[in-house]
């Protein structure tokens, strides 16, 4: 029964989403635990993972977590494992270190694990042109 079924789960999983998807998926994450507020007062922004780390054990539990999708994701994308033990590596800096009390939330606001993850990934995915170079920047309208 269950070979019957077989090419309809195969056209799902063409139809999914897209590699860019993923990547766009993963960019709102880590702003979202890295980058996603400024400090009033100063240029330097904090996420989430920085306030989870106020809650002792379950806040960086949690925030472990999320980072470790990040990781998941990146390995379903087909990052070699050299660079997902730089990420798994990033990953546990900012646990071990973050997990210290007052310190280690100072610390989340300037290592940001999950930043430095991601750059890994696009740097990846663009090197073997498995993901459009972007272009940064602003498009500027010329009248001449």
């Amino acid at each position: 029964m269950a070979q019957g079924f077989a090419p309809v789960f195969e056209a799902i999983k063409t139809a999914g989403p897209t590699r860019a998807d993923s990547v766009a998926r993963l960019e709102a994450l880590a702003h979202l635990l890295d980058s996603a507020f400024l400090i009033p007062g100063t240029n330097q922004r904090v996420g989430v993972d920085a306030v989870l780390g106020f809650v002792p054990v379950v806040g960086d539990l949690i925030s472990t977590a999320l980072s470790s999708y990040i990781i998941w994701e990146a390995r379903q994308l087909g990052l070699p494992r050299w660079k997902i033990a730089r990420m798994i590596g990033n990953v546990a800096v900012d646990t071990t270190i973050g997990a210290i009390p007052l310190a280690g939330d100072m610390f989340d606001v300037v290592f940001k694990a999950n930043r430095r993850n991601l750059a890994i990934l696009r740097k990846h995915l663009e090197s073997t042109g498995r993901l459009p170079q972007t272009i940064e920047g602003q498009a500027v309208r010329s009248n001449a």
